[in-house]
């Protein structure tokens, strides 16, 4: 029995591209398309956080529109992957929420597209504590360019970046989580 993962889509606090710290915006492809990695994957529920209220309710209307509006009629497989999504202002509420879920604090594992001076765990280790399922775990994904210090200092490990064939590493936030679910929950393990 493999351990329960939960995944995270961070807003606040990230990254500018000159390194400043910001909220970035909501995009709706990633509130859908990320569910969609996250089901077909096996991932036990999706959370988008954002700490401004009219943003969080924008999420919480996409969800809707396809949990019970339109989308929900016209497209039932994208209503059952949107069904993983929850909203929450931030962190702490994800986490608080994925402790009463699971009845465990989960391994907080940080995302990035550089190794940022810090030890990573490489993603057969994290997909071997997946396949143990001894701890639930929390991986986090940062929008704007990356997530904050203040976020990868509250981790317990940063996943071994994304490479592809050279330095180039710019991938959208929802490429980069269909191929981290792919590498940690896939059947093909080649």
């Amino acid at each position: 029995m493999s351990a329960p993962l939960y995944l995270a889509l961070l807003h606040h606090p990230v990254r500018n591209r000159d390194g400043q710290i910001v909220t970035s915006s909501v995009t709706n492809m990633d509130i859908h398309d990320i569910a969609r990695s996250a089901r077909t994957f096996g991932v036990t529920r999706y959370f988008v956080t954002h700490p401004i209220p009219g943003l969080r309710a924008l999420c919480e209307r996409v969800v809707w529109h396809w949990q019970e509006g339109y989308g929900a009629r016209h497209n039932p497989s994208r209503r059952e992957a949107m069904g993983l999504v929850r909203v929450e202002p931030d962190l702490d509420h994800v986490i608080a929420q994925v402790e009463q879920e699971a009845g465990r604090m989960p391994r907080l594992v940080a995302t990035s597209a550089r190794p940022r001076g810090r030890p990573t765990v490489s993603f057969r280790d994290l997909r071997e504590a997946l396949d143990s399922g001894d701890e639930a775990i929390l991986l986090l994904l940062g929008t704007g360019h990356g997530l904050a210090e203040e976020i990868l200092d509250r981790c317990d490990q940063l996943l071994e970046p994304l490479q592809g064939l050279d330095q180039y590493n710019h991938l959208s936030v929802r490429s980069a989580a269909a191929i981290l679910l792919d590498r940690l929950r896939s059947r093909d393990r080649s």
